[in-house]
């Protein structure tokens, strides 16, 4: 897509303001600085324009989408439901199954569901509910300890260890083709042509 707008603002690769000038100019500027042209604000007065490396500056913003992504996906609210009849071998497959959220980084809310004059037994419901905390200890800890909605009891627990991000191998970001295509949604991107000097 090329840049349309005769005069552009335009911002170094290091975030310098270079001030206003024509966009051929601009071209050229990159061209010596080896980068892209690209518009990062199209509709202001005039259009600003920043010299950077597109194919970089895309790699960079990929990896901070992954990164808040798995950062909202670390902070789900996983449930796991008991009931107060609930047997030991099937306590076991419901704590193991919280064990693995938690090692995921979630954090799980334990719901005790009473039905009837099931709610008269609140007692075993909480020492069932202590036995998972229990369970859990080298792996949780209790944000919230057993609260009461209706004729449910909820208990939520967090990881105790932050769950390390995997070290990124480094990679070298490929650069952006001077020739390269650029999508309607993506910004203006003008690989500066090589401008013959002024006869004398």
């Amino acid at each position: 897509m090329e840049i349309k707008a005769k005069t552009v603002r335009v911002i170094g690769p290091e975030g310098a303001q270079l001030g206003i000038m024509l966009a051929d100019q601009a071209r050229m500027k990159a061209v010596e600085l080896e980068l892209d042209l690209v518009e990062v604000a199209p509709k202001a007065e005039p259009p600003v324009c920043r010299i950077m490396d597109y194919g970089k500056h895309i790699y960079h913003e990929q990896k901070k989408e992954q990164k808040a992504r798995k950062k909202a996906h670390a902070h789900d609210l996983k449930e796991v439901r008991l009931s107060f009849k609930i047997g030991p071998h099937d306590l076991g497959i419901k704590v193991q199954h919280a064990k693995e959220f938690l090692e995921e980084g979630h954090r799980v809310q334990f719901t005790m569901i009473y039905k009837g004059r099931e709610i008269a037994h609140q007692s075993i419901g909480e020492q069932i509910l202590k036995s998972v905390v229990t369970s859990l200890v080298d792996s949780a800890k209790v944000e919230r300890p057993p609260f009461r909605e209706g004729k449910r009891v909820g208990l939520i627990l967090a990881p105790k260890h932050v769950v390390p991000e995997k070290p990124e191998k480094p990679e070298k970001p490929a650069k952006a083709s001077h020739e390269h295509a650029v999508t309607a949604s993506a910004p203006a991107v003008v690989a500066a042509p090589a401008v013959a000097a002024p006869k004398a």
